[in-house]
């Protein structure tokens, strides 16, 4: 049993027998990962029993962490987020980036469906999904310049206190912004990131606040300016998906084509 897998058995998860896809996120997988500062961050799909689709109680997501809801995360902690294929799907549908990411990792767990899902990745991309990294964006932006409020867990004030502003914030801000360049031009997000290296040192405050600024405002309008010129469709194919994820769950629960 791969060390993964191990973390999401401790974790409770009832269902780990069901999943087809498991991998690390977070920094580790953008490579904007700063040594002693980032704990572990797993992310997985599964495909939950037919019970739990076809009745009453249903189980679209789990979510569990080392540190509690509480408290916020240390370097040694280990946060564990798992979606149903189906909400996993609705997820990427609407362009969600976290979720886009799913589409481009390499899987810890050898799984046929899955790779069907990756075979087809293409039907989850479209340009409407522009909106959301740039929302996502400027969300960390102005959580950066503390227009934005933060929760308990999202409060960083070692970092803010060294580095004068919220330095990891900066490098979502950019981070998100290149992805969605690379995203609708070229239909594809590479993981780790091409500009690892710049994301660092953006995480390393080796950037004032108002050059962050600065190249986050140059990032958006160039986003807004790829989406013209664009190869990827319009909208999504919604019918397209669905057949798709229909599918995969005859597969998984072994029903008939």
């Amino acid at each position: 049993m791969s060390d993964l897998l191990q973390h999401v058995v401790k974790s409770g998860f009832p269902y780990f027998e069901n999943l087809i896809h498991l991998f690390v996120g977070g920094s580790e997988l953008h490579g904007a990962k700063v040594h002693g500062t980032d704990d572990l961050d797993i992310y997985g799909v599964y495909i939950e029993p037919p019970e739990k689709v076809l009745g009453f109680e249903s189980f679209p997501h789990f979510v569990w962490s080392t540190a509690g809801d509480e408290v916020r995360n240390g370097p040694d902690d280990i946060d564990v987020t798992l979606y149903s294929l189906k909400k996993w799907a609705e997820m990427a549908s609407k362009g969600n980036p976290t979720a886009l990411h799913f589409l481009f990792t390499k899987n810890a767990i050898a799984n046929h469906i899955w790779e069907e899902v990756v075979t087809q990745r293409q039907i989850f991309l479209a340009r409407t999904c522009v909106k959301q990294f740039i929302g996502f964006a400027n969300d960390q932006l102005k959580r950066m310049t503390g227009e934005k409020g933060r929760g308990k867990k999202g409060q960083r004030p070692e970092i803010e206190q060294k580095y004068g502003y919220d330095v990891k914030a900066a490098m979502h801000t950019l981070r998100l912004l290149g992805e969605c360049k690379e995203l609708i031009a070229e239909g594809c997000i590479t993981l780790p990131r091409p500009e690892r290296e710049f994301l660092v040192r953006v995480r390393t405050g080796q950037y004032s606040m108002e050059k962050i600024i600065s190249m986050a405002q140059q990032q958006f309008a160039e986003c807004e300016e790829t989406a013209l010129k664009s190869p990827l469709p319009e909208e999504i194919d919604r019918n397209a998906i669905s057949q798709l994820i229909i599918t995969c769950y005859k597969k998984a629960w072994k029903m008939p084509a």
